[in-house]
């Protein structure tokens, strides 16, 4: 549609406008794809950072009471397994979206530009 508002009598500028409507195009269906990568990679790099900080909070206090305070153990494993269960949670699904919405970009690229290329057999 918008090569209709923007097509002119000329041949060879409607064509220059056609592929100029598909560079936009395209640029456009890949302009957020990265950032979910990105948030699906960091995802279980924050889930391990808060391992990490489970288990030190872990052993500072077997350092303090010994191994006799199970409760205050067991907080410290806790918080160090919600968090990489949450990065899990958070990559998993992340990564298949991102994969996903790659192919299907791709595949939509690939419609737009053999649409342009039967539409210029026209202009």
């Amino acid at each position: 549609m918008r090569f209709l508002k923007k097509a002119s009598g000329d041949s060879s500028l409607n064509n220059h406008i056609l592929d100029e409507i598909v560079i936009s195009f395209a640029a456009s269906l890949d302009k957020y794809l990265s950032v979910i990568s990105v948030l699906a990679g960091i995802a279980p790099l924050l889930g391990l950072l808060g391992t990490v900080t489970g288990m030190v909070t872990t052993f500072s206090v077997i350092s303090i009471f010994g191994t006799g305070n199970a409760k205050a153990m067991a907080a410290g494993i806790s918080e160090a397994l919600i968090t990489t269960q949450s990065g899990l949670v958070v990559a998993i699904p992340g990564f298949y979206m991102s994969n996903y919405l790659y192919r299907k970009s791709n595949s939509l690229k690939h419609k737009i530009a053999s649409t342009a290329i039967h539409l210029k057999t026209y202009i």
